[in-house]
């Protein structure tokens, strides 16, 4: 890191590292005795003892000087940032533009000395200039780096073209050497490296959940799948599509010598100021490799319980459940429906020092502070089911099972919460009733599982009205039926309409809509007497269940969404019918 900071930071290095955990006492005073002999830096001292990382020595010195750091070196670059301020005052002021939000007028600046009275003199007319042509005051938050990646950053983004549709014109003008791109430190310059990165930035910045690129037998097509909907959004010559999966196969640490059989890997990126990390996965087609990336945003996978759209009576219920000490909560639903996010808002809301909280997934996709997180690899033969006794080994409190895919696997949760611990996992059913069957089917007994569950959450997710131009309507005879309403009554319900702030569908974001059901000693009984779904659904009714579809329901009557889309992921065929 750079000495300057270090010498004028506010506080003292050492003091910043022990309170977050990163250095002990006889650490620092062994780096101080060191110190008196090579008059080095103190972080420099540190850093060649492996007393600490290069991550945790920058968050200290940021933390020192009040600002908080970036790491450069992951960085995509932003167009629109880059626009803003001229390179030869980047160099001059070592200062580097990362991103811009141009609806909220938020410049991020990264320096190696934020305080530089000059370097924001400097930037202030341009930024008044930008804020005229917007029509918005633009305001810059600083952050600090050292001041090598600063200038690193500032030669790889500069005087480049970096909007899609430039890159897509100078890639058709002139010759592109796949083979030169396949060598080992390929330059940022080069246009394939800076068109794969613009894809995924712009992904990123849609709110995308997913990347889908597609080989067609003429040409490459681009999707993404926003709000849970798959949507089009570039037909790319098939010629660029070696050259683009080498670039994709590089970042994700594939082999890119082999094309026959699928692969999987992980890239992590810094866009807009944050830690972007993407799940991905190639499987061989007719056409050829077919490519998917998952986006895992850090910042939007763990929420707080109260913001995951439940009723009082519905949080209320679920923290009643989680006062529990030992037992299972299954969360169910198909693939996407936000099965891990309700998880990882699970686990933060019990997360603490007084509980050791491990987790086996596949893969782990957020990481967590003060949790153990374990990925399963079928390769050492680390599967859920040996991964839960070797778990059971490292004295936890709480466990977290990514899915309850067989026997074995089923077996060993229920062994874990009869222990005395709370267990959480997935499992694929239709509804939180259905999933007493699907145990039943996975060769549980009935008995073992019923007392031992917690409760179970079956969830959905629905696309959110776009506020700015939904349009109110007065529901026709056969939707008034489907929500059980009186044919008499006046109301208004929403659909969608479209504007440009939501791309003309109507829709922006998403919602959960969810079903709970507690494992009280009437639904044990039942179960363990092997009750039918009628019995089961009676009692459960009877003692303040409210299914999916009627949830479904009331987010419809309270404008968030459309009964179109809560039936496009709710069966509402019981109802059609009466």
């Amino acid at each position: 890191m750079n000495t300057q900071l270090e010498q004028g930071a506010h506080q003292r290095i050492g003091e910043v590292l022990i309170a977050r955990g990163h250095l002990n006492d006889d650490q620092l005073r062994i780096a101080l005795q060191k110190q008196k002999t090579d008059n080095k830096p103190l972080g420099e001292e540190l850093l060649d003892l492996h007393f600490i990382s290069e991550q945790a020595m920058r968050e200290a010195v940021s933390e020192a000087a009040g600002y908080k750091s970036i790491d450069l070196a992951g960085n995509v670059a932003n167009a629109a940032a880059l626009a803003l301020i001229p390179k030869p005052v980047a160099i001059k002021y070592t200062l580097f533009p990362i991103s811009f939000d141009a609806a909220a007028g938020h410049l991020v600046i990264v320096a190696a000395n934020p305080d530089d009275i000059l370097a924001r003199d400097a930037i202030s007319p341009f930024l008044v200039q930008a804020s005229l042509i917007a029509g918005r005051r633009i305001i810059p938050a600083w952050r600090i780096a050292p001041s090598a990646e600063v200038l690193a950053a500032i030669d790889k983004f500069y005087d480049h073209e970096l909007s899609i549709e430039g890159i897509l014109f100078e890639l058709e003008s002139g010759e592109l050497d796949i083979n030169a791109l396949m060598q080992a430190g390929v330059s940022y310059s080069h246009p394939i490296v800076r068109l794969t990165d613009a894809i995924l930035s712009d992904a990123v910045s849609r709110s995308s959940s997913d990347i889908h690129f597609e080989p067609e037998e003429q040409f490459l097509r681009v999707r993404y799948r926003i709000d849970g909907v798959l949507r089009p959004v570039r037909s790319l010559s098939k010629t660029h599509w070696m050259a683009i999966l080498v670039r994709l196969k590089v970042l994700s640490g594939m082999n890119i010598a082999e094309t026959r059989a699928p692969q999987d890997g992980r890239v992590s990126l810094s866009l807009f100021g944050r830690q972007i990390d993407f799940r991905a996965a190639s499987h061989p087609t007719i056409h050829g490799e077919n490519f998917v990336l998952r986006i895992l945003d850090r910042k939007l996978g763990i929420v707080s319980l109260d913001k995951l759209g439940m009723t009082d009576s519905q949080l209320s219920l679920l923290e009643r459940m989680l006062e529990r000490p030992e037992g299972i909560l299954l969360v169910t639903g198909p693939t996407g429906s936000g099965k891990t996010t309700t998880l990882y808002s699970i686990l933060s809301h019990l997360n603490n020092d007084a509980v050791n909280i491990m987790t086996l997934e596949d893969p782990v996709e957020y990481p967590m502070p003060l949790t153990r997180q374990t990925s399963i690899a079928e390769t050492i033969k680390l599967d859920f089911s040996n991964g839960i006794r070797s778990l059971m080994r490292q004295d936890p409190d709480i466990i977290l099972v990514g899915e309850i895919r067989d026997h074995d696997t089923a077996e060993m949760a229920l062994r874990a919460a009869m222990t005395g611990h709370q267990v959480f996992s997935t499992l694929h059913t239709n509804s939180a009733i259905g999933s007493v069957s699907r145990l039943h089917d996975l060769g549980i007994v009935d008995d073992m599982f019923a007392s031992n569950l917690i409760g179970i959450i079956a969830q959905r997710l629905v696309r959110r009205l776009c506020p700015l131009c939904k349009v109110g309507y007065s529901p026709d005879d056969t939707e008034r039926r489907i929500m059980g309403i009186d044919l008499n009554l006046e109301i208004m319900i929403y659909q969608p309409a479209g504007c440009t702030d939501c791309e003309d569908q109507g829709y922006k974001g998403r919602l959960a809509i969810m079903e709970l059901l507690r494992f009280d000693r009437g639904i044990v009984e039942l179960v363990t007497r092997r009750a039918g779904l009628k019995e089961l659904t009676d009692y459960a009714l009877a003692h303040q269940f409210v299914p999916l579809a009627e949830d479904g329901i009331r987010r419809v009557r309270e404008g968030l969404t459309s009964l179109p889309e809560v039936r496009r992921v709710v069966d509402f065929s019981d109802r059609m019918s009466e």
